[in-house]
């Protein structure tokens, strides 16, 4: 009898036409129990599960989308109640809207309470620190941000704040210090682009045409002062001859010679040169560009490691500093010029030196010169393609370039390479 009732409510809980309109009752409700799926009307089902259990589903169109979506289990929302769920999804759907999105993102904040501009800066530190060139970037990326952007943001909810929030950390800085303002812009984007994919905040990026209203920047661009070309042989004589230690000279050479920054001379290892074949290979971890950079050796730049390896004293560092496990400090050179009394010239600016000599005194094509300093092709469709490191070009061109600066400055003649 009891199977034959159920039968009989199964029956009548059917949908006689294509939209049924509060065809469930409360009781048929509790006394169904044959496994199925019942309608009720505006998309509310009543589905009974195998194991018996009950629990309601709206199902209809989002979007042009068909979507099933679950409203709670029979024990705890009523018929009533669903019915008015079903009801407010349908409106919704019809406006256009996605109920469904919209329900998750509340999930989401339920879960995931939006956090202040201070915890989402330093979630996105943490998230890209692996990436970052080295250990001094790593910690200038945060510090700026909490020197500048963090007393007006760091407490803020990163979804209450605006575009003008973001020009009053921005306009003191703008002019007075246009590099730092531009990297404190460019890392404030980063974290509201992290914010917003991380489902905490909506809408365009606040720093998004900030550019437009902040004054622009009339001065010229500043480059690292350099050294003439011609004047680099003698200024070689004059470093074998200062009273730095002998490490530091030879550092200071090989930096000239190999045409290299300063931290990829300082953080130089052993294990990184071949003198037999007279290649110097930087990691990708140390270079700027991230990729891995091959350096030919000239003849003298080979005696400069050779000599090196003297005063290493068994270091796994090239030039070790105060202590065999730590590198030269990053000031040495700086120091050196300043004792020289060279404040006249940086130690980036020699990169510029051969630069200009390569393009004045040697017919080398750019890209051998551009290859040779470890600069990315700019335009994405060459790098797409571009796969030579040009290493035999340069070389004949290094090799050139050695002669010319450890040259008396009386020998001195323009080179055809």
């Amino acid at each position: 009898m009891t199977e034959d009732r159920d039968e009989a409510f199964a029956a009548i809980a059917r949908p006689r036409g294509r939209h049924p309109d509060k065809r469930l009752t409360v009781v048929r409700v509790r006394t169904l129990k044959t496994p199925g799926r019942y309608a009720d009307g505006n998309g509310l089902y009543l589905v009974i599960d195998p194991s018996g259990a009950k629990r309601w589903i709206w199902r209809g169109k989002i979007q042009g989308k068909r979507c099933d979506a679950g409203l709670g289990s029979v024990k705890s929302v009523a018929l009533i109640d669903a019915r008015d769920q079903a009801a407010q999804f349908r409106r919704e759907a019809r406006a256009g809207k996605d109920p469904l999105g919209d329900r998750r993102r509340a999930r989401h904040r339920e879960e995931n309470p939006v956090p202040t501009f201070k915890a989402a800066a330093r979630a996105v530190h943490k998230d890209h620190s692996k990436t970052f060139r080295n250990a001094k970037h790593r910690a200038q990326w945060l510090a700026s941000l909490e020197q500048y952007a963090f007393p007006l943001l760091g407490e803020r909810r990163v979804d209450s704040i605006e575009a003008s929030d973001v020009l009053k950390v921005l306009a003191p800085i703008w002019t007075t210090t246009p590099e730092t303002a531009r990297r404190v812009k460019q890392r404030i984007k980063v974290v509201f682009d992290w914010t917003k994919a991380s489902g905490f905040r909506s809408g365009d990026n606040p720093t998004d045409g900030l550019t437009k209203v902040l004054p622009k920047h009339r001065g010229e661009k500043k480059h690292h002062a350099a050294l003439p070309y011609a004047a680099v042989p003698a200024f070689i004589l004059e470093l074998r001859t200062t009273d730095a230690s002998p490490s530091i000279r030879l550092a200071f050479e090989l930096l000239i010679l190999t045409a290299t920054r300063t931290s990829e001379v300082r953080d130089a290892t052993w294990a990184e040169v071949d003198l037999e074949a007279k290649v110097w290979t930087i990691p990708g971890a140390r270079m700027k560009a991230g990729r891995e950079h091959r350096v030919p050796l000239s003849e003298r730049a080979c005696e400069l490691f050779q000599q090196a390896r003297v005063y290493a004293a068994g270091s796994r560092y090239v030039f070790p500093g105060r202590t065999d496990e730590r590198p030269l400090s990053n000031m040495v050179f700086l120091m050196l010029l300043r004792r020289m009394e060279r404040d006249d010239i940086t130690v980036h600016g020699f990169r510029s030196s051969f630069r200009d000599w390569a393009a004045e005194k040697t017919n080398v094509p750019r890209a051998v010169c551009e290859a040779a300093l470890a600069h990315a092709v700019q335009d994405k469709t060459e790098a797409a393609y571009f796969r030579s490191d040009l290493f035999e070009q340069r070389r004949s061109l290094m090799d050139t370039w050695a002669k010319f600066a450890t040259a008396k400055p009386a020998d001195v003649v323009s080179i055809r390479a």
